[in-house]
């Protein structure tokens, strides 16, 4: 069931960039394996250990996520996120039974999903009203529910897989032509294994850049999809209120074209649109 629902999302027109990047990335992968099978079995292994909870907990701890310990944070926000946990599962089941709640010690107000089942706010969250918190809430609920964290973890198990062997590959090229150098006495040839190095760093900063455009491509149509997702909850207007605040936050701030290719997040005023279509608001 998790197989094909994942597949449908996975196809939709939205992810049309982590689609095309991910079946490059394991066509690569099986490529630097140099066999197809041992390629899909390697990257099978680390996906199931990705989305495993010793995976999710590697995830959580990588971005910094602690459980809720505070009372006055157990005591508000709990009873926020199981309002919007249960409006979220009435409107789509599917979404796992054990989502935990977590925080973060970053001052800038945010929320992100991240694995299967987390959720993480920031401190700078706390000082929203309790009705933007759980607009932002349904918003993440949204991004698990459309397993847009699941398709992110894939493309990054796929990237690590790739770096790894990346450098493994580096590594042997470098000391296969120094030692080709110093047995032949040839400076040409360090001179040789140099440039091949510096070409082979060129060409995987090139598909890093690549693959960045194309996922945060899909990382920004999945953004409206999660706002339209908190809409359905009943948390569109307050979730305006809360593109606002973050909108004041970005005044000022000028993007040039690159910067914009590799965002992950719309601008706040597009989602509000079209979140006030949605809403009928002006």
């Amino acid at each position: 069931m998790y197989i094909t629902d994942f597949a449908k999302h996975l196809v939709r027109k939205r992810n049309i960039g982590i689609m095309i990047y991910l079946i490059l990335n394991t066509f690569l992968v099986i490529g630097l394996f140099g066999d197809p099978i041992i390629g899909v079995i390697m990257y099978l292994i680390s996906l199931i250990l990705a989305l495993s909870p010793f995976g999710e907990w590697i995830l959580r701890l990588q971005q910094g996520c602690k459980p809720l310990a505070r009372k006055e944070h157990i005591d508000r926000l709990i009873p926020l996120f199981n309002e919007v946990y249960n409006k979220a599962k009435a409107l789509d089941p599917s979404i796992p039974d054990d989502v935990k709640l977590f925080i973060s010690n970053d001052s800038n107000p945010n929320a992100f999903a991240t694995g299967r089942k987390t959720i993480c706010l920031t401190k700078g969250l706390l000082e929203f009203s309790d009705d933007e918190i759980k607009a932002t809430l349904a918003h993440e609920f949204g991004h698990l529910s459309n397993k847009d964290t699941d398709l992110i973890l894939i493309v990054t198990v796929g990237n690590m897989i790739v770096a790894v062997l990346f450098v493994l590959y580096r590594i042997f090229v470098t000391v296969a032509g120094i030692m080709f150098s110093i047995v032949s006495n040839s400076l040409g040839g360090l001179i040789t294994t140099f440039f091949i190095d510096v070409i082979l760093v060129g060409m995987m900063w090139l598909w890093t850049k690549f693959g960045t455009v194309l996922v945060m491509h899909s990382s920004r149509n999945n953004e409206f999809e999660a706002d339209k997702f908190a809409h359905q909850c009943g948390f569109g207007t307050s979730l305006i209120h809360v593109l606002d605040q973050f909108n004041e936050i970005q005044v000022g701030a000028t993007k040039g074209l690159w910067a914009n290719l590799v965002s992950s997040h719309p601008d706040p005023d597009q989602r509000i649109g079209k979140l006030q279509e949605l809403n009928d608001v002006v």
